[in-house]
């Protein structure tokens, strides 16, 4: 299927079942993340920015002091297509990354990013 194809809103739902979190909301795949704070905040927004860039496809986002909500679609498409199901799902394998127990890495000592159960 070509990258620019607009997803039929069956495919789309077959999708959001491997993608925890997501909805679709006013034609946008849309995540919200809930962080520490502010410091937390750019630093997840930079990391989106990157791989969206290494991807070269871009989301909208908005910051809050200690959330970013993420919204995905095809602008030349005017829909959600492979692209975005591609960049989300890569978005939250960095994003949500925390190590294992036992892991040399112990991890933030705080509360770390997460979805955004209210989202």
């Amino acid at each position: 299927m070509p990258n620019d194809e607009v997803l039929s809103p069956e495919a789309i739902s077959s999708h959001l079942e491997h993608l925890p979190g997501w909805e679709v909301l006013d034609g946008w795949l849309r995540k919200r993340y809930a962080t520490p704070g502010w410091t937390h905040t750019l630093l997840v927004a930079n990391t989106i920015g990157y791989l969206a860039e290494a991807g070269w496809h871009h989301p909208d986002l908005s910051l809050g002091y200690a959330q970013v909500t993420v919204k995905l679609q095809t602008h030349s498409a005017r829909g959600i297509t492979n692209k975005d199901i591609e960049l989300a799902r890569k978005i939250d394998e960095v994003i949500l990354w925390k190590p294992s127990p036992g892991d040399a890495l112990t991890g933030f000592p705080k509360n770390w990013v997460k979805a955004d159960p209210s989202s």
